[in-house]
């Protein structure tokens, strides 16, 4: 893998960093979404808190299951040995979010309305752009830019606690 200051070094803060950015992205992204959906109201808000957690479990299930595997196989493919980070974060945001969008506007329905339909595909064209575009920015603008933050000061804090003994 690819060795950052910005990214996590071991599978512990792995953990951690795909939690800062998974917090993050399900209170951002999906009141956001269900709020253009439905109008943005404290009610509405309300509504979509109740979903958080299970929608939560569920991003981290495809992130760990679908996703990632699948976006390892193709960075390699596309990403080369002289493109920087900034080309990597955005590649992996991008392919990422692709993948995790095109599950979650079909899941995302089935959880919010609890059933199980075939409106969500009806409806795929309709709601796959704007929903990955509000994901797309949220991880671009938000999560990734927090989670890299926090996996840099961690670094620092151990480098330095490494040259204190």
């Amino acid at each position: 893998m690819y060795k950052e200051d910005r990214l996590p070094q071991n599978a512990k803060e792995g953990i951690l960093f795909l939690l800062i950015i998974s917090v993050i992205s399900v209170n951002t992204i999906a009141p956001i979404i269900v709020g253009l959906e439905r109008g943005f109201s404290i009610a509405v808000y309300m509504e979509t808190l109740k979903i958080i957690p299970i929608m939560w479990v569920i991003v981290i299930l495809l992130v760990r299951a679908v996703a990632g595997p699948l976006v390892g196989k193709i960075m390699p493919v596309i990403i080369g040995p002289t493109d920087g980070f900034n080309a990597r974060v955005l590649l992996d945001t991008l392919l990422n979010v692709t993948v995790l969008s095109i599950f979650l506007s079909i899941i995302g329905p089935w959880v919010g309305t609890k059933q199980i339909s075939l409106e969500p595909f009806q409806q795929f064209l309709h709601i796959w752009p704007r929903n990955f575009a509000v994901a797309f920015w949220i991880e671009l603008l938000l999560a990734q830019p927090i989670a890299r933050l926090a996996m840099k000061k961690l670094h620092q804090r151990q480098s330095i606690q490494a040259h204190q003994l």
